[in-house]
């Protein structure tokens, strides 16, 4: 591949990176006209319609013949039911965060996120951290403390969806799959166990699907493709750029989400819970400097040999 070429191939992986965050740090704006439907009730329907539209784009690529390999496998199946169960709660718990008023906690879960992701790493795969990164998660680990005493309550929330979304990571790390793959193979172990509760919920006269307003049934039906869209692109992007780029795009996502919480929806950010996002922010600061001096001396070495 020519310099010109991979100088264009890159700058699409920013943009499809960039689009796929974009889209993730506006979901609230997304969940929030259904603020009036339960949260399970909309995860079911985010699972199904995934499962329906995932399945719709395997079709029109004539892309099944992995399905059966991977049924044939019951290692691999067992760590996809865990991980479809992480990211399942770990929808949930979004979902409900953001129609019940908590979108700033919610983002700080995913300021988080990638520091408890190294802490994973060094826990279940023996990653050693520099000593940059160890001073991250440290001061990290400050902030969310800070936060806890400044307000009296421990940001469950935010913890919740780092614990969440960093053990499906390492799930998803045990038993690696394509992104679209992966995601169809998800959202198709818990599309009956979803299925079922909606039809439940139908019976019990629970049910929101068609018996709300239209704009509602639009919505519950657009879950499967704002789901999947960004996951797709995000899969697209990551390919064609590096870790280290990758890791600074995705502050993006809570970044806009936060600004969502604070602005558009009014939620209270005071001085104390400043204190405690600056600290996690430094923290995060010091975790892409490591990166970035990572990637720096790789290609050093790239260039000596």
């Amino acid at each position: 591949m020519s310099s010109a070429q991979s100088r264009q191939d890159a700058t699409r992986g920013v943009l499809f990176t960039f689009i796929a965050f974009l889209i993730w740090g506006l979901f609230p704006l997304y969940w929030k006209p259904l603020h009036h439907i339960p949260a399970l009730q909309i995860l079911c329907h985010r699972i199904v319609w995934s499962a329906l539209f995932v399945a719709g784009i395997l079709t029109v690529r004539h892309n099944w013949a992995w399905l059966g390999e991977a049924v044939r496998q019951p290692q691999k199946l067992a760590i996809f039911g865990l991980s479809s169960l992480m990211l399942s709660l770990n929808w949930l718990i979004y979902i409900w965060a953001v129609n019940a008023g908590h979108v700033v906690e919610a983002s700080l879960g995913y300021f988080i996120n990638p520091l408890f992701n190294v802490l994973l790493g060094r826990l279940f795969l023996a990653e050693k951290l520099t000593p940059i990164q160890r001073s991250a998660v440290l001061l990290a680990a400050v902030g969310v403390a800070w936060i806890t005493w400044a307000t009296g309550t421990v940001p469950l929330i935010a913890l919740s969806l780092a614990a969440t979304f960093g053990l499906y990571g390492l799930l998803r790390k045990k038993a690696p799959l394509a992104s679209l793959e992966g995601l169809a193979l998800e959202t198709f172990l818990m599309a009956p166990l979803a299925l079922a509760a909606l039809l439940w919920f139908q019976w019990q006269g629970q049910g929101a699907f068609l018996n709300e307003a239209i704009s509602s049934d639009v919505l519950l039906v657009g879950a499967g493709v704002v789901t999947a869209i960004p996951l797709l692109l995000f899969a697209a992007g990551a390919r064609r750029l590096k870790l280290a780029t990758v890791g600074l795009i995705q502050y993006i996502g809570p970044t806009i989400q936060l600004a969502l919480g604070v602005w558009v929806f009014g939620e209270a950010f005071d001085s104390a819970k400043l204190v405690g996002f600056c600290l996690i922010w430094l923290a995060l600061l010091l975790y892409s400097a490591a990166g970035l001096l990572s990637m720096r001396q790789q290609k050093r070495s790239a260039a000596a040999a």
